[in-house]
């Protein structure tokens, strides 16, 4: 679990990653990132005080406490964005703990977090999403790997997936319906609407794919077989970004990136883009609106005669 905390404040830890994968369905890269931020709060608690602390201790922690702890990390070279996500961890697991042992969690919950610039999302335009691919089904050298890359982004650009989803298709959802049901961050639900242009480069790659995918296998294959790693993805758009001179952030979740845009900009209403994302809070889509502007902006200053 880590050093520098009681075991019992270890088990808790334990026990309540365990409820926030049953119970919340938390992936395991949350888990992990979880795990960290959270020894690492407890291990600081120990260094401050000079002793492992049990949980009656845990249950007196004070304002200061929380200051110093965020005045560490940052004289550490956490980030703000960084700090903001270890702290949102840390107020879950003493949140679950307070009500398990009876304790005033209020100290911790009420420590705000640092303010931080959200990086907005970098999309494509419109014609470099789709130059995009079909960059990538040129530069294969077999067929059936140039059609499963033209696939895989059709499906990024053209259903908004996350690159993870598309690779967890299995040979039990193809061919493609036209409402495709996709499970996506928290173990959530949604349906996503299948463009006959994705449901047409799925068509064809499963034409010339040498590996028919049984009902609980990938869809998307590596040349040997196996499931296709998302670094093959990144490399081939890596290529395709390079032959087109787009910039470094044109990557395969720009391409989700585009497809959110676009939508927004082409008058597409913002909650019905939060369902086709998957996104849990309405502010996680809002930041494309912020995006939208900007192109607004830029448009505007390269076009209009007195700009």
């Amino acid at each position: 679990m880590g050093i520098g905390f009681s075991p019992a404040a270890g088990m808790a830890l334990g026990r309540w990653l365990e409820h926030m994968r049953a119970l919340k369905g938390a992936s395991p890269h949350t888990l992990t990132a979880y795990r960290n931020d959270v020894s690492g709060f407890l291990g600081f608690l120990h260094l401050h005080y000079g002793e492992s602390l049990g949980m009656a201790r845990l249950g007196e922690l004070t304002p200061a406490d929380m200051r110093a702890w965020m005045a560490y990390e940052r004289n550490r070279g956490l980030s703000g964005r960084s700090l903001a996500r270890a702290l949102s961890a840390v107020k879950s697991f003493m949140r679950w703990l307070a009500e398990r042992e009876g304790f005033d969690a209020t100290h911790v919950l009420s420590t705000r977090a640092p303010k931080y610039q959200r990086n907005l999302p970098r999309p494509l335009a419109e014609d470099a999403a789709q130059a995009v691919i079909e960059q990538v089904e040129l530069q294969a050298n077999e067929p059936w790997v140039a059609a499963r890359d033209a696939a895989v982004m059709t499906l990024l650009y053209g259903c908004g997936l996350r690159i993870s989803e598309a690779l967890s298709l299995k040979g039990e959802d193809v061919p493609l319906p036209e409402v495709l049901r996709i499970r996506g961050k928290g173990d959530k639900e949604r349906m996503v609407p299948v463009l006959p242009a994705a449901r047409d480069a799925m068509a064809e790659y499963l034409r010339l794919c040498p590996f028919v995918p049984a009902p609980w296998e990938p869809v998307f294959r590596g040349s040997r077989g196996g499931a296709l790693n998302p670094r093959i993805v990144a490399k081939s758009m890596e290529r395709a970004r390079l032959a087109l001179g787009l910039p470094a952030s044109a990557t395969p979740h720009a391409l989700r990136h585009s497809f959110a845009t676009h939508l927004l900009s082409a008058g597409g209403d913002l909650r019905a883009i939060q369902e086709l994302l998957g996104h849990a809070s309405l502010a996680t889509t809002q930041v494309y609106t912020a995006v939208d502007s900007a192109r607004l902006m830029e448009v505007y200053q390269a076009a209009h005669p007195r700009a």
